[in-house]
């Protein structure tokens, strides 16, 4: 209530008390896994909307009846009834699908799919949900390990994608600092411990590096103004000392300094860009690295000036600047969005488009809902790029986004019809990949039709749809070809072409539909010779019984049960029992023993074992979180795991024999290919080794590190 203070009207006080107490009363009976009364959950959502990001009175009620429908007796009508319809349909926005119709689809994208149809008519249920998922995610550690696993990717796959597409950045970067203290537990300590132990030098130079340009900026008239410095997130340095592989004393920006000036709404840019000259006056910006998003803002409505500059002590220092009202756009996102629409008409566009492009893209949804999932990341999630028509019209597109898709952004002809385009004058291939600022022109041809190839290289939801449409239509065509060679083999046998027989040679190719029984028939794939093993009764034709049985489904999987393990396979322990499973190792990320790892049912190949820092870890988990188990290495030094390791050195006589000397002469372990080049001074060596397990290879590592001119050494683990 004192949150919600400055945004009562009368009678809302009665309403949200009216909301709390149905909602005390639905859950009294009910305790989180914590432990704790239930009730504190949806008051602690409700906090976060008011205080976090910045919602009223309708969201306030929203998020404390926001489980009620899908836990306890309480209906939709109920809500209706006490608050009216537009409260009942966020609800209803946000409750769980009970049941999931199409059995290919996980009931995650489906939830997920429903949470997005109704972002369109209100985006209230989106932030609801981000508050709902930013508590689970705080309070998390009273999970088990694999529900842990589960809600952390799903989090980082999508809903920190989705907090930053709406602007809400502190969100964002708690939920990926969540996600990886569970998903990568020793590396989140690892540099939260570093953080906190140059925290103090970190303080003192920050202060330094302030003092003068607050000087210089009231010499220089600002009156109303903040500067202060703010670490960056665990995850973020993660991903920097992953990318540029550096170690975490390499990471140069470990903090930013914000610049936040109170100015009028008709004086922002103009200080904003003079408090950019006062700082690159004193400090040498990299000239690469200026960011302007003033001129030109993201579609989420974020605006500001960044830059990296030359600090004291040749440290590297990112500052960005930005006015009060950037500042409440940057950390209330969507809800700030609406408070300033009043005022402004430019910058409200660019949200409503992107707003209406994921309207269009919803509502031609024929796709199941991974596949929907999947497009929605990569065109509404990615960051997003600025390209013009020849007429200089600016279009936005998302990152990694092809000429191709441009065209289809023009008009869905154009993009049919596309067989090449100009980039800025230059003639390109249609999977040429656009960057910001660039200039296209499409070349069309009247003889052009989309090929199924173009499914590769399109990113965004319209493309995709668009050439899916079309390469229907054209197997339609052909399929009809194949009805009628089909229709005259079966009347030449005596059989009749109806909708039984079709069927059941259907199932006799094992085909998915009809209409891939007559494309198959009309391409040749299917040799209609074959229904010789058929047989005919009157005019109706029947399976043959033994030769082709139809596939029965495979059983479920389960992991209490034992499953015969080869002889020498390593010891999983699953849960409590120590079953014998048969498994095999993720090729993507090659686990160890020792590694972080979790189990993943897939159809038809059992048990795959991957590490949970693997790149493909998040999708999965996301999307078939329930098909995870709990694994643990148990102790088993028999059997020896390929893994690689890349030295980087200075190139320097005999570091060969030193490096082969320390593997397989002191550690004793098995080398089964190596390759070393050098170039310009220094040398590049891959070895794959056998280790037992990942204390073998830490050890290994420590070993190489210490000899005399080994720069890095890393564990690769994907085919390379």
């Amino acid at each position: 209530m004192r949150s919600l203070k400055t945004k009562l009207k009368k009678g809302d006080k009665e309403l949200v008390r009216t909301a709390f107490e149905m909602a005390a009363e639905a859950h009294k009976t009910m305790r989180r896994k914590s432990g704790e009364p239930y009730i504190l959950h949806p008051l602690a959502v409700a906090q976060i909307c008011v205080e976090e990001i910045g919602l009223g009175v309708s969201s306030t009620i929203c998020a404390l009846l926001h489980d009620t429908v899908e836990d306890t007796d309480i209906t939709l009508e109920d809500v209706a009834r006490e608050f009216g319809n537009e409260i009942a349909r966020i609800i209803d926005g946000l409750t769980k699908i009970a049941t999931v119709v199409d059995a290919n689809s996980s009931q995650q994208a489906e939830n997920f799919k429903k949470i997005l149809l109704t972002l369109t008519d209100d985006p209230r249920v989106i932030l609801i949900k981000l508050a709902d998922r930013l508590h689970n995610m705080r309070t998390l550690d009273s999970m088990k390990r694999e529900k842990q696993l589960k809600i952390s990717s799903e989090t980082v796959y999508v809903y920190a994608p989705l907090a930053h597409r709406l602007g809400l950045y502190n969100i964002k970067t708690e939920m990926e600092d969540l996600s990886m203290k569970y998903l990568e537990p020793d590396t989140y300590k690892e540099i939260a411990r570093k953080l906190s132990e140059t925290k103090r030098e970190r303080t003192r130079y920050i202060n330094e590096f302030i003092r003068p340009i607050k000087e210089k900026m009231e010499k220089a008239g600002f009156t109303s103004f903040e500067i202060y410095g703010r670490p960056k997130s665990i995850h973020s340095i993660s991903n920097k000392i992953k990318k540029k592989s550096v170690s975490f004393e390499e990471v140069y920006d470990l903090f930013a300094i914000r610049i936040i000036i109170d100015a009028p709404h008709e004086r922002e840019k103009e200080d904003c860009w003079k408090a950019y000259s006062i700082i690159t006056d004193m400090y040498t910006p990299s000239p690469e690295r200026l960011r302007d998003w003033l001129s030109n803002p993201k579609s989420n409505g974020y605006e500001a000036l960044h830059t990296t500059v030359m600090g004291p002590q040749g440290k590297w220092v990112e500052v960005q600047i930005r006015t009060k009202r950037m500042n409440e756009i940057a950390e209330k996102g969507l809800a700030a969005h609406w408070k300033y629409k009043e005022g402004s008409g430019t910058d409200e566009d660019r949200f409503d488009k992107w707003f209406h492009n994921i309207r269009e893209a919803l509502n031609n949804q024929e796709s199941s809902s991974l596949d929907f999932l999947q497009d929605f990341k990569s065109s509404f999630l990615a960051e997003e790029i600025y390209v013009y028509t020849p007429k200089g019209d600016v279009k936005m597109l998302p990152l990694g986004a092809t000429a191709l898709d441009f065209a289809f952004s023009v008009h869905s002809d154009v993009g049919s019809r596309c067989i090449g385009a100009k980039v800025n004058h230059k003639l390109v291939p249609i999977a040429h990949k656009l960057r910001s600022g660039d200039q296209i022109e499409i070349i069309t041809s009247s003889k052009q039709k989309p090929s199924e190839d173009w499914l590769n290289f399109v990113v965004t939801a319209k493309a995709r749809t668009k050439i899916k449409d079309s390469l229907k239509e054209e197997k339609r065509k052909v399929a009809d070809e194949g009805k009628y060679v089909l229709q005259r083999k079966l009347e030449q046998m005596g059989a009749s072409f109806d909708i039984h027989n079709v069927e059941t040679l259907t199932l006799y190719y094992k085909l998915p539909s009809q209409l891939d029984l007559f494309y198959r028939i009309a391409t040749k794939a299917i040799d209609l010779k074959d229904l010789k093993e058929l047989t005919l009764h009157g005019d109706k034709l029947e399976l043959p019984k033994p030769a082709k049985p139809v596939l029965e489904p495979k059983p479920e999987f389960d992991p209490n049960k034992p499953i015969a393990a080869p002889k020498d396979s390593e010891l999983i322990i699953f849960g409590e029992s120590s079953d014998k499973i048969v498994y095999t190792l993720a090729n993507c990320c090659k686990p160890i023993p020792g590694d972080d790892v979790f189990g993943f049912v897939s159809t038809g190949k059992g048990l795959i074992i991957h590490r949970t820092s693997c790149p493909n870890a998040s999708r999965l988990l996301a999307n078939f979180g329930h098909r995870v188990v709990k694994t643990k290495w148990a102790k088993n030094k028999e059997i020896s795991f390929l893994t690689g390791i890349k030295i980087i050195g200075v190139d320097d006589v005999g570091v060969v024999s030193k490096i082969t000397n320390l593997i397989s002469g002191e550690l004793r372990l098995n080398i089964s290919a190596i390759t070393i080049e050098a170039k310009e001074g220094l040398f590049e060596g891959n070895i794959k080794i056998f280790v037992h397990d990942k204390d073998e290879l830490d050890e290994l590592v420590n070993r190489l590190l210490k000899l005399p001119g080994i720069e890095t050494v890393e564990r690769y683990d994907t085919e390379q």
